[in-house]
């Protein structure tokens, strides 16, 4: 098997993927404050600016991962094992928890 052709390189490139992700959900989340309070109300404000938040504290955690990461990759750490699974599981926690929370509310309106 032979080496790959662009050592070190994998930790950034999981790195910029990390970062248009959170992008994302801070775009989305911005939206959100903007269009949705006169369809469902002025709490929707509350939960955007959460997720902003969310994903600015995602984005840190993502940076420190990186930095974990580049650092076994330098060889100036031993790889015991590589982090991230944490941040991956509270991205998924964060995207199920507003989509259960959006979809309840939809239900509700309908009800309603």
């Amino acid at each position: 098997m032979s080496a790959p052709q662009d050592p070190g390189l994998q930790p950034e490139r999981t790195e910029l993927s990390w970062r248009r992700t959170l992008l994302a959900l801070a775009v989305g989340a911005l939206v959100s404050v903007r269009v949705l309070p006169p369809v469902l109300g002025g709490w929707t404000v509350a939960t955007g600016l959460l997720g902003v938040l969310a994903a600015a504290v995602l984005w840190l955690l993502a940076r420190r991962r990186h930095a974990s990461v580049a650092a076994v990759f330098r060889g100036s750490v031993a790889a015991t094992a590589m982090p991230g699974g944490g941040l991956l599981l509270a991205l998924t926690v964060f995207t199920a928890v507003g989509a259960l929370l959006g979809l309840g509310y939809a239900v509700l309106l309908r009800a309603g």
